[in-house]
């Protein structure tokens, strides 16, 4: 229980690679609420966690400045102090070229993946820096370091966004003993999948990573001191290419 008496918010928690990670943070010991946009996958989910740490949780559109506000006065009611914040809230489009890609989907992936993380982080940052202390793990993509035709043009500009976004916190907020971590995982078993342009088969599926993994490398993290700072870190399937 290497994370007891520690706390964090995920969002994107109630599926996918937030769940990998709320699950892995809270069988650590760490009071864990998740958010997301669907209360009744929420409640789905605390129901069917059997983990040491209960999960609680509260929806959220992290697009929406009021709605993230909301979430945070919450956690802190609930919670105490955020240790950790977590932002794997994400999505994709099935149009993904730069001729296809509509000004509506354009603008609802940026204000998810890039706009939604921002948020989080203004909201959460106040109180690390009263306390001298925080880790904030920004879940991120391969598509945020190399521009993937799979992917899509709105994606990857969005990913690389928040790159530069946690990449600038760093500068900033590392005097205030403040950590922030890009992690670019690559292709991962989630329900993003389902919005490929071509569907992956069952076998493909299980070769690439799954949720836990994820969660297991953000663990790691986690549970560096306060000295230590890992400021990205990539993880993809062995059998995908990174160059």
């Amino acid at each position: 229980m290497r994370l007891k008496g520690k706390t964090a918010v995920v969002t994107g928690g109630g599926t996918g690679i937030g769940l990998g990670i709320a699950v892995a943070l809270a069988g650590e010991g760490c009071r864990v609420a998740i958010a997301g946009r669907r209360a009744e996958v929420l409640e789905e989910v605390k129901k069917a966690h059997k983990g040491p740490t209960p999960l609680v949780g509260h929806p959220v559109d992290v697009s929406d400045r009021e709605s993230v506000l909301k979430l945070f006065d919450w956690a802190a009611k609930e919670l105490g102090p955020i240790d950790i914040l977590v932002n794997s809230a994400g999505t994709n489009v099935v149009h993904r070229s730069l001729a296809d890609t509509t000004p509506e989907e354009w603008s609802m992936l940026l204000g998810v993946n890039l706009t939604g993380t921002f948020h989080c982080m203004q909201a959460v940052l106040p109180q690390m820096r009263s306390r001298g202390d925080g880790l904030i793990l920004n879940v991120s993509s391969i598509a945020g370091k190399r521009a993937l035709r799979l992917a899509g043009v709105a994606y990857c500009v969005s990913k690389f966004g928040a790159t530069a976004l946690g990449t600038f916190a760093t500068l900033e907020e590392g005097k205030n003993g403040i950590r922030v971590t890009n992690i670019y995982p690559g292709e991962v078993d989630t329900p993003i999948l389902e919005r490929r342009p071509v569907p992956l088969t069952a076998e493909q599926r299980s070769r690439i990573l799954q949720p836990e993994d994820v969660g297991a490398a953000a663990v790691m993290i986690a549970c560096l001191p306060p000295r230590a700072h890992i400021a990205e870190i990539v993880i993809k399937p062995t059998t995908q290419e990174y160059s």
